[in-house]
């Protein structure tokens, strides 16, 4: 389908920047300055649903942006998303400028790698529902399993590396037993702790298991992972894997701050998804095409076909409000003319840290949930790509470099995208692998510098990334590394000011640490005509994801269905998998919880 001549790729061609072989990667372009002149006023799009068909002003248009755009297209909503920058948010892909020669696509990079487990179903059942060319299933189609993941270990430690069970998996009956092996034969597996620490642990897990809701709301969100897991009393590799390793690496939050709530709640999905229950899928999903092409650029043409407008290059500034209602909202197009866009109802589907800037005084005393939202907190996870001209012999899946001290995840890509070929494909022609690393931590000085990675410069970052990835996998008398086989390297554009006292990060990602969730806010608010979007609402996956973003479009949806009276079907809203064979454990944790006692497993 064509695109406008606002579209994503014609906004990003003029904003991204350079990369180069260890040589600073571009900074995006700030947005435009707005106009002195005061506000004009414009009525949103209104092409969906046909003449007459009610409003819905869109803001934002990463997932929960998209989703909620989608769910109200299907129900006859005529829809305007205004998206600052590019649609699919921190989840789109994009082209590493100036890379591609010859004829062939420029090289692939994004703000991180994409992982879609099993556990997920809000996110998949969308993207069944965005059709492919060949797909049965639509782009859900384009998902593929990687066959094993490692964690890398530095200063010459063994690897520790394993098989993921599945296709083929059959579940055992699941009692406590089957699931205290289950969890002993993984830690056994992957982390080689004394028998000790491997029962504790596991006994710790079940602890979290079996606790009723109750407990965990009251008592676990509260509690620290780090305490929970009596880590300080612990070795050192224990600390490493099972407390630092989850949690900085995965969720990008320090473990002694985060909830055990939100930690434990992604590791029991994680237990039954392994187990075979309650899964749309193996544990570790990826696309099988960079993400634009596997998922955002279809999804951004169907919902053109169900007649959704796109004002892509738009920034927010400002929720307005009167007379009870949001009156409108203040917006800057691409030239920096500023305008008041109106509509019937308004979904706000930005990042908390973006969409909380918009809300003014008004708006906030009709609900005194959006103030609560400024207590929620974010940090840095931020993606950087490195282009190899030889294939590394790494592991047919993730890898996670629990020793490096910037908590570095990757993927090597190109195996993993049978549709399209390095080097055919993509950049000059001697590129023949992707791998994408994800940095969660920068605040921690590195091994090359004595920096942390704010106060490195982009070229400092890329080196002291490879140097770490080197220290992690080359570590045991085996270069699988080579600097000889570095092509290039390309570091997210939102990602500026580095090496300076005022560094930026334009896609945080939000943390979770204890007592944080009790500040989420509920999709519908006070305020008749206006939602909210965004992995930072409450839904029951406790943790910034693309599935708590989908999740909570369909809340919103729900919820503007609702205040607008709608016949329309409500969107169906999954939540992580409950085993019947437990609930009978934690029903009796709800009567010790209530008598003031401790959990039944719980021995100190």
């Amino acid at each position: 389908m064509a695109r406008t001549g606002n579209s994503r790729r014609t906004f990003l061609a003029g904003t991204a920047g350079a990369a180069g072989t260890l040589a600073a990667g571009g900074a995006l372009a700030p947005p435009a300055a707005a106009s002195p002149a005061g506000p004009a006023t414009a009525p949103a799009g209104n092409a969906a649903g046909g003449a007459g068909a009610r409003r819905v002003a869109v803001l934002g248009g990463g997932v929960a942006g998209l989703t909620a755009a989608h769910e109200l297209a299907e129900r006859g909503y005529a829809v305007t998303v205004y998206e600052r920058r590019a649609l699919g948010g921190k989840a789109r892909s994009m082209d590493v400028p100036r890379s591609a020669r010859g004829g062939r696509r420029p090289l692939p990079a994004e703000h991180g790698f994409r992982f879609i487990p099993g556990i997920y179903h809000n996110l998949p059942d969308t993207m069944r529902r965005i059709p492919f060319p060949g797909n049965a299933n639509g782009v859900w189609d384009n998902l593929v399993a990687p066959r094993e993941m490692m964690f890398a270990r530095a200063a010459g430690r063994e690897d520790l590396r394993g098989p993921i069970p599945w296709p083929g998996h059959t579940p055992a009956a699941l009692t406590l037993d089957e699931i205290r092996r289950m969890l002993t034969g993984f830690v056994e597996t992957f982390a080689h702790l004394p028998l000790h620490e491997t029962a504790y642990f596991v006994d710790r897990a079940l602890v979290f298991l079996t606790s009723c809701d109750e407990r965990r709301e009251e008592v676990w969100e509260r509690t620290p992972w780090w305490e929970f897991t009596r880590a300080a009393r612990m070795s050192t590799e224990y600390q490493r894997i099972l407390a630092i390793g989850v949690t900085r690496n995965i969720v990008a939050t320090k473990a002694e701050e985060a909830s055990t709530r939100t930690v434990g709640t992604l590791g029991e999905a994680f237990v039954f998804n392994a187990l075979g229950r309650g899964a749309d899928g193996p544990p570790d999903r990826i696309l099988n095409l960079p993400t634009n092409e596997a998922w955002i650029d279809p999804w951004e043409d169907h919902l053109r076909s169900l007649g959704v407008e796109f004002r892509i290059g738009w920034t927010v500034h400002e929720v307005r409000y009167a007379d009870g209602r949001v009156s409108g909202v203040v917006v800057a197009d691409p030239a920096g003319t500023r305008q008041t866009v109106t509509a019937d109802h308004y979904v706000s589907a930005m990042p908390v840290e973006h969409a909380r800037r918009t809300w003014g005084a008004a708006l906030r005393a009709a609900d005194p949930m959006l103030g609560r939202c400024d207590e929620l907190q974010t940090d840095w996870m931020t993606g950087i790509q490195f282009y190899l001209t030889e294939r590394a012999p790494l592991v047919h899946g993730h890898l996670n470099c629990i020793d490096s001290p910037w908590s570095l995840t990757a993927i090597q890509q190109a195996e993993h995208w049978p549709a399209r070929a390095f080097p055919a494909d993509y950049g000059d022609g001697t590129a023949v692998d992707c791998l994408s690393v994800d940095v969660s931590e920068w605040d921690k000085p590195g091994i090359l510098y004595g920096k942390t990675a704010k106060q490195c410069t982009r070229e400092e970052v890329a080196r002291e990334v490879w140097a770490q990835l080197k220290a992690s996998l080359n570590d045991t008398g085996r270069t699988v590394l080579k600097d000889s086989a570095l092509h290039s390297w390309f570091l997210d554009p939102g990602v500026d000011g580095l090496g300076t006292p005022n560094p930026v990060n334009e896609d945080e990602l939000l943390i979770h640490p204890v007592g944080t969730f009790h500040n989420r806010p509920t999709a519908g608010t006070r305020i008749p005509n206006f939602f909210l979007s965004g992995d930072y609402v409450a839904v029951d996956i406790d943790l910034a994801t693309m599935e708590g973003a989908n999740a909570s479009a369909r809340a919103a949806v729900n919820a503007l269905l609702e205040r607008d009276g709608s016949p329309a079907a409500r969107c169906t809203i999954r939540k992580l998998y409950r085993a019947p064979e437990v609930e009978a454990l934690k029903r009796h944790d709800r009567w010790r919880y209530r008598l003031g006692l401790r959990n039944a497993f719980d021995v100190g």
